[in-house]
């Protein structure tokens, strides 16, 4: 099948490369004339595992080509597929300004029937106005489709490549056998594919998202009530883990969600609520427990260091989660921006958001290429994001290297009376 993907960010490279590796035939367009020059030269944008590999096959066999050239996308391929960016407005609202912008322009270059296909996150009805601004544009034919993402940044070519589920909203039986035709190399053992109407998959990824936001901001409020009451969090979540009606899937207390994706959805799904004069009632609360665990945890450490002086912090962790070089709304940076606002020196490592945090941070921060090396002379360890290779530590080397035995974990990675008995004073969080 010829598919063209438009918009080559995180969501929509991931979808183009995949869908290349299931055979298909991909056009990813861009208007970031730097970005395409990129991907042609091998430079990929985002660090994700698996991606560069099978770009580079696909590209090799012919299967994924890149341009800034809609024309080009919409002539040669049946099936366009919508991956622009949708990011909050000041109102919390997601602006669809992108997604209308190139819708009208997809219906200038239709020169026949086409099915347009919504991966974008994008407020439930934006599927009304899409097939509005297509029909006051052409005269052509098209279906719509929305076909929502459920990629998790750091796993998201294994997430498309064997998904739990596949959302696809449509009532046209005939756009329901071609996207089927088109998942169909990711549902080899069992089908996945859920079909709805158009409004209740965009509900779907909204709710999705905020569910999990949740169950995070729960468990972070869960945490402070377990520090007041000396109890742990740790053994709380191995018990309601183990409820077959829970499980154990997002009840990690850390410092917050952050990412692309949680904050924004929180926000438009509270924007959305207003519109209809339907208070989000819980998704408002879940928005200010997040803040709120932030801004706890940094007071933490600048309770703890409180009345001192040029006190020098050493941060592991830059990115909102592992395995992504993302920091956008990343709880990490959030807790560094308030550090440095109360006057603390701070030196950072990330194994992959280096660069992208010293573009946000500038030169506020000092950013090292090595996690031990930032550890020389500072007063703590402050660990931000839960990388693998922070699981398991030199500890004997970072007890040399800093000028105070002190470790603040806002990931909850060791276990206290271990990292203790290694003659650490160490601060977790929710547990004694």
């Amino acid at each position: 099948m010829k598919v063209c993907v438009v918009g080559i960010g995180y969501v929509g490279l991931v979808t183009a490369a995949c869908l290349a590796d299931g055979g298909n035939h991909i056009i990813c367009v861009d208007n970031d004339q730097k970005k395409i020059d990129g991907l042609k030269n091998g430079a990929i944008p985002i660090y994700e595992a698996q991606l560069t590999e099978i770009i580079q096959r696909n590209e090799k066999a012919g299967r994924l080509a890149f341009t800034t050239s809609l024309r080009e996308g919409v002539e040669s391929c049946r099936v366009i597929v919508l991956a622009v960016g949708t990011p909050s407005l000041p109102d919390g609202s997601a602006d669809i300004s992108a997604v209308l912008s190139v819708a009208k322009d997809i219906a200038k270059y239709m020169p026949d029937y086409r099915i347009i296909v919504t991966k974008s996150t994008v407020p439930v009805g934006t599927h009304k106005k899409v097939s509005e601004v297509i029909a006051s544009a052409t005269n052509k034919l098209f279906d719509y489709v929305s076909n929502p993402e459920f990629l998790k940044e750091g796993a998201a070519v294994d997430d498309f490549m064997k998904p739990d589920r596949v959302i696809v909203g449509t009532t046209n039986p005939d756009v329901m056998e071609v996207m089927e035709h088109l998942y169909a190399p990711f549902m080899r053992k069992s089908s996945r594919i859920m079909f709805m109407d158009p409004a209740s998959a965009e509900m779907t990824k909204y709710a999705a998202n905020a569910m999990l936001a949740t169950r995070i901001s729960f468990m972070n409020e869960l945490a402070m009530l377990c520090e007041a009451y000396k109890a742990d969090i740790e053994a709380v979540r191995r018990g309601i883990g183990s409820d077959s009606r829970i499980g154990n899937a997002f009840l990690f207390p850390g410092v917050g969600y952050g990412g692309s994706c949680f904050p924004k959805d929180v926000r438009a799904l509270i924007k959305m609520g207003e519109e209809q004069s339907c208070p989000m009632s819980l998704a408002s609360a879940v928005q200010q427990i997040n803040k709120k665990q932030q801004e706890r945890f940094a007071s933490k450490i600048m309770n703890y260091f409180a009345g001192q002086k040029d006190v020098v912090l050493a941060v592991w962790g830059l990115a909102f989660k592992a395995r992504t070089n993302d920091v956008r709304e990343s709880a990490a940076m959030g807790c560094i921006k308030m550090l440095l606002e109360a006057g603390f020196t701070l030196r950072a490592f990330d194994p992959a958001a280096v660069r992208e945090a010293a573009v946000e941070l500038g030169e506020k921060v000092e950013m090292g290429q090595d996690g031990y090396d930032i550890l020389l002379g500072a007063d703590a360890l402050v660990i931000l994001t839960d990388w693998q290779e922070f699981r398991t530590p030199d500890f004997e080397e970072i007890l040399t290297r800093l000028r105070k035995p002190v470790i603040f974990d806002g990931r909850n990675l060791y276990e206290p009376a271990y990292v203790r008995k290694q003659g650490f004073e160490y601060h977790c969080i929710g547990r004694p």
